[in-house]
């Protein structure tokens, strides 16, 4: 009957994969649920395969009639329940919001010394950008499990409205501290944002062609970073460090009303409407407990990464409680999860093969490139004695390979159908970036240095569309928020164990090498001197600066990137 069927099709949006393991059908690998194909593979290196005809579809509808015909005729075979005039309405939104939100996150880079100057509160820095990485990164996993309660469309409009009236407190703010609470604020709108924006994109684009629209958010994302750290420092030195936050307001506030008209008020699993749930009811289904230790405890943690050993001691009371504060969390966090109706991080995604395989390996790709591109700068100032601007100029070259690769994994997935093989290059090309760096030195040519930062930048590009799409095929469509911002999360942390863990590394380094190297009565002060600021190193005399001290830098860079082979490694043990 029509109600068998019904229910037979929503058992199968709870429970079942995209891509679906041999149910004894003869078929090898994994198929599409709930699409009009199949994919057949090994693991996850699907081929595409036409299994279902249109008119097989139709019949497994509730709805007849002429006015259902007449809405599939129209319906994009890439898109899910929406015509493609619609879809695009509300992607380029998507798109125009990821852009947003990248140029926004990577603002601080270039803009931060004008707002600590004027607040005069130059030893504040680094809670700028700290702040605004907690709250985006922390919220991610609840703002996936809320939207699955009250629809994606109200979580979406309130993260944008977020985003917008934090901008604005940005650029008003009159002091340090009301400045850096405008920033926490405002990465939580950002997360929202991005993850939210997401899981409507997995929402409406069937997963066979998920590469080619993930394309485009990739190059939204490497324009906006770009356009972040190229032009906010150029607007803060022409208009004005506030300028850079209020040129932001008239396009994020056009965009929230024009989202308010074409975001479906129908999108994902809808709990509480479909349930018949009242407010406190559907709050009751939420897993507060989880979500708050979850936002404890990964706060923690980003803040023992983020300030032990560069901005406070290891041995400092805020490092040492954060830290506490996360194992305290870590341990009820996990028997929360593992009895939870609706896990605000289902313990599985982390357990079983091959989610926890692919969302892991994206923790250690991130990890190897943000090593890289964070110490590359570094290597150059004070190693090669390059200005600023010439070393920022190199890294844009990584810049490039990620968005350039980005685009056509996206494609190429889609054209092909497979996975895996992006998989497997990117993470080889992640190896052989990170044996190259730690072979440079102070003699190595400037073009060829370029080059040998396109590895890393191609590994990223290759790989994490790779893995953002085989994650979300490999996962049910009910769990499709909670899987995306579990992937977001783990990508998040790998970044600032990658900057950490390689600061760590070097600043240990170097001062084993600097002991070695550094001779004569000031060796102290010197060695003081050039860990403080690697502008100290052109100020000092000719021995010093050659054999005293650019050679310990060299070694300890090297050391710095051998460190993360190893997550180059583990990252591709994840996949093959």
């Amino acid at each position: 009957s029509t109600l068998d069927r019904s229910s037979a099709a929503s058992d199968v949006y709870k429970r079942q994969p995209l891509l679906r393991s041999d149910g004894g059908d003869g078929f090898p690998g994994y198929d599409i649920a709930r699409a009009q194909s199949v994919i057949s593979t090994d693991g996850i290196d699907p081929t595409i395969q036409a299994v279902m005809t249109p008119e097989d579809n139709r019949s497994s509808c509730t709805n007849h009639g002429a006015a259902a015909d007449n809405q599939e005729k129209e319906a994009h075979p890439h898109f899910i329940n929406v015509t493609q005039k619609e879809f695009w309405a509300v992607f380029s939104g998507i798109l125009f919001a990821w852009l947003i939100a990248m140029f926004d996150s990577t603002l601080m880079a270039s803009i931060h010394p004008a707002i600590t100057s004027h607040f005069n509160a130059a030893n504040s820095a680094a809670w700028l950008s700290t702040v605004f990485l907690l709250t985006s990164t922390a919220f991610q996993p609840v703002f996936g499990r809320i939207s699955d309660v009250f629809g994606r469309r109200p979580v979406y409009l309130f993260a944008v409205a977020v985003f917008f009236i934090t901008t604005a407190w940005c650029a008003t703010a009159q002091s340090i501290t009301s400045f850096i609470a405008a920033r926490a604020f405002c990465g939580l709108g950002a997360g929202g944002v991005v993850s939210a924006g997401m899981i409507i994109s997995s929402d409406l684009i069937r997963i066979e062609y998920r590469g080619m629209y993930q394309s485009y958010i990739n190059l939204c994302n490497g324009i906006g970073s770009s356009l972040g750290v190229a032009c906010g420092g150029y607007i803060a030195d022409t208009l004005g460090w506030r300028a850079a936050f209020g040129i932001q307001l008239p396009f994020i506030f056009v965009y929230l009303i024009i989202s308010y008209f074409v975001v479906p008020t129908s999108l994902g699993p809808e709990l509480a409407r479909n349930e018949g749930w009242t407010l406190v009811q559907a709050v009751k289904t939420l897993d507060i407990k989880g979500s708050f230790l979850l936002i404890t405890g990964v706060t923690s943690l980003l803040l023992t990464l983020n300030l032990g050993g560069s901005v406070l001691p290891w041995s400092h009371p805020v490092i040492i409680v954060s830290l506490l504060v996360f194992c305290v969390c870590l341990i009820p966090f996990l028997k929360i999860e593992a009895r939870a109706k609706r896990p605000v991080m289902p313990l599985p995604l982390l357990s079983t093969f091959p989610q926890a395989n692919l969302i892991l390996s994206n923790f250690f790709g991130t990890m190897v490139i943000n090593t890289i591109l964070f110490n590359m700068p570094l290597f150059f100032q004070a190693v090669k004695l390059e200005s600023l601007t010439s070393s920022g100029l190199r890294i844009l070259a990584s810049s490039l390979a990620i968005m350039a690769s980005s685009v056509f994994t996206g494609f190429f997935i889609t054209w092909s159908g497979r996975l895996k093989p992006m998989l497997i290059i990117g993470f080889v090309f992640f190896i052989i970036g990170c044996a190259v760096t730690s072979s440079m030195n102070r003699d190595t040519p400037g073009w060829l240095a370029i080059l040998f930062l396109l590895p890393s930048g191609f590994g990223q590009g290759f790989a994490m569309p790779a893995t953002l799409v085989s994650t979300l095929a490999v996962s049910p469509q009910a769990e499709q928020a909670v899987t995306t911002t579990t992937l977001s999360l783990f990508r998040n942390l790998g970044s600032v164990f990658g900057v950490s863990v390689s600061s760590w590394t070097l600043q240990n380094a170097l001062i084993y090498y600097l002991t070695q190297s550094v001779t004569g009565n000031d060796r102290q002060d010197v060695i003081k001197r050039v860990r403080q600021s690697i502008t100290e190193i052109r100020l000092l005399d000719p021995i010093h600066q050659s054999e005293g001290t650019l050679k310990p830098l060299h070694f300890a860079s090297c050391t710095a990137y051998t460190s993360c082979s190893s997550a180059a490694g583990l990252t591709s043990s994840d996949i093959l």
